[in-house]
């Protein structure tokens, strides 16, 4: 599997939400290209002094990526994807 590295902010089109109702991304715009995503995907909670972000990694069915949010919600950034 190849790693690609993005690092480079995206829009969150569409939300999903899990059992306890805690909101993933379904949908992602990329550069012109729309993803939507099969589930909700393994995350986990990143602490760096008073900052906290949440990593994610999805899915489309083809390729796996990795997102971190600003945990509020607003900004997304693609970190990886993996072909």
């Amino acid at each position: 599997m190849n790693r690609v590295t993005i690092n480079e902010q995206v829009s969150i089109t569409q939300l999903g939400f899990k059992k306890n109702l805690s909101t993933y991304p379904r949908r992602m715009e990329y550069k012109g290209a729309v993803y939507n995503f099969i589930d909700a995907g393994l995350s986990c909670l990143v602490r760096s002094g008073e900052q906290m972000a949440q990593i994610i990694t999805l899915s489309d069915g083809q390729s796996f990526y990795r997102l971190r949010s600003d945990n509020h919600g607003g900004n997304w950034t693609l970190l990886n994807i993996f072909q």
